[in-house]
């Protein structure tokens, strides 16, 4: 199986390169910066399939490179993980924030996928997984993030309209939230490991169903109103 994975320098992605690549799948990783994922780099030993690219998700010139460098073949599954969190704290409506979140979070997927359904609808999975999270959900909105919250939620919309406009060629599109996890961006007071939730969603993922397709999960499989 060749699965692509998006913001693999660091956190969930990092993760997701080394739980797939030691079970043998052939990974595409991104990062905008390969020369700033040392860790990243580092997976990329004799007898590992990983290959890492430049790709910034926000750029359309650095999408289309990304997508015509890729060696040959189909894609199977593509996991859109690149993101970016906004500001935190100060004053919370700040449009040029919230355009940025968006055009990362919400756009830049929608820029991967456009780029790779030529080599994805040639794999035998067709499966796009968006990483989206909790804070994305209008039914359990708090208040507050409104950049990311707003960014997550359009990153939903986008994963319902993927699911039914590709349904009919048998994709299987699904936007799951990895809780709140141990990374840079989740903060030393997360209390779930990377290796747990990714964990979790790779299990999801190997046994998504035309079914869960367009819908909203959480790496327990519980589903998300949004």
């Amino acid at each position: 199986m060749r699965v692509v994975v998006t913001g693999a320098n660091r956190g969930i992605g990092l993760e997701f390169v080394k739980q797939l690549t030691a079970r043998g799948e052939e990974v595409e990783a991104t990062a905008r910066d390969p020369g700033d994922a040392a860790e990243l780099r580092a997976l990329v030993q004799p007898g590992v399939r990983l290959r890492v690219h430049p790709l910034d998700v926000a750029d359309d010139a650095s999408v289309a490179g990304f997508a015509t460098g890729l060696p040959p073949g189909p894609v199977d599954v593509l996991i859109n993980n690149a993101g970016v969190s906004g500001v935190k704290g100060g004053e919370p409506i700040d449009p040029p924030d919230i355009l940025r979140v968006f055009d990362v979070n919400a756009v830049g997927s929608l820029r991967v996928v456009r780029a790779l359904l030529p080599r994805l609808r040639t794999g035998k999975a067709k499966k796009i997984v968006n990483l989206t999270s909790q804070l994305g959900s209008i039914a359990e909105a708090s208040g507050g993030r409104y950049a990311y919250r707003m960014s997550k939620a359009a990153l939903n919309m986008a994963t319902r309209l993927l699911a039914e406009d590709l349904r009919g060629e048998g994709f299987r599109t699904v936007a799951l939230h990895p809780g709140w996890v141990q990374t840079r961006m989740g903060g030393g007071a997360a209390p779930v490991p990377p290796e747990q939730s990714v964990r979790g969603m790779l299990r999801l993922i190997d046994g998504l169903t035309g079914e869960q397709s367009g819908r909203t999960f959480d790496f327990q499989g519980r589903e998300i109103p949004w």
